[in-house]
């Protein structure tokens, strides 16, 4: 998969919130086999040693760094947070999330497109967080996003594809454009099931993060999306509403 000029071989993406310990979060990385994780802001510029030590630790394991603005729910918010966070982590990504509905966190999509505007401009490299509408996901591409990543269902709900018709309406009508699911996956068929549909890739955090086992989850996690791409490039079956015998008829034994 190729991102903005940058080659992964892995096509699981995995946040960096909510876990137990941080030797979890790095055992999990680690199991993971992902090349990109995405930090906060916050957490690096909220704590004095605390945040030194967390962003020491995410350096030590030699990956990618994908800052994003959680939390903002403004245009403003959300561009000076990018700023900010192009000044500590020293990259262009950001994963840029402008929040407009408390309940279900969606994106506020119109200030999302203008934001994504300003910050591509400004020679960012932007990986929005949108849904899966096909007029907003065309603004985005307009004003120059490469890369999209629509939510499977809210953020944190592990409710999986809510909507698999318009995630492949997405995927039919951006060939061309890298997709990655981001939010709302919670069990490994859910990856699985998106990478079937064609997706370019998964970012997870809290289906990784809250597992019992979030290193074993990570590692569930990664064989599901390696094995729901597999499936989409050897091109699965269409369905069928009537059965059709899967063993020839022809030299059937005659028992007359």
């Amino acid at each position: 998969m190729e991102v903005y000029g940058t080659t992964l071989s892995s096509r699981l993406l995995l946040g960096s919130a909510q876990y137990p310990s941080p030797k979890v979060l790095a055992d999990a990385v680690r199991a993971s086999g992902t090349e990109v994780v995405t930090v906060s802001l916050r957490r690096e510029a909220g704590g004095g040693r605390a945040g030194h030590s967390f962003w020491s630790l995410i350096r030590e394991l030699g990956v990618r760094v994908l800052p994003n603005t959680a939390g903002c729910h403004s245009l403003k918010e959300a561009v000076t947070t990018a700023h900010m966070a192009r000044e500590v982590f020293e990259t262009n990504w950001i994963k840029l999330e402008v929040i407009g509905d408390d309940d279900l966190l969606q994106p506020n999509v119109f200030q999302l497109v203008e934001a994504a505007r300003i910050l591509c401009e400004d020679g960012f490299e932007v990986f929005p967080y949108t849904t899966d509408d096909l007029s907003v996901a065309e603004r985005l591409v307009e004003v120059g996003c490469r890369v999209l990543m629509p939510l499977a269902a809210p953020i944190g709900s592990g409710r999986g594809l809510n909507n698999p018709f318009g995630l492949r309406a997405l995927r039919n009508r951006f060939p061309d454009t890298p997709l990655i699911v981001d939010a709302g996956i919670g069990l490994p068929s859910h990856a699985a099931q998106a990478m079937e549909l064609g997706y370019d890739a998964i970012l997870l955090n809290t289906a990784v993060a809250k597992a019992g086992d979030p290193v074993g989850m990570a590692a569930a996690f990664a064989k599901a999306i390696e094995a729901g791409r597999m499936a989409y490039l050897a091109h699965p079956m269409e369905p069928r509403d009537m059965a059709s015998p899967s063993t020839p008829l022809l030299g059937r034994a005659a028992l007359t």
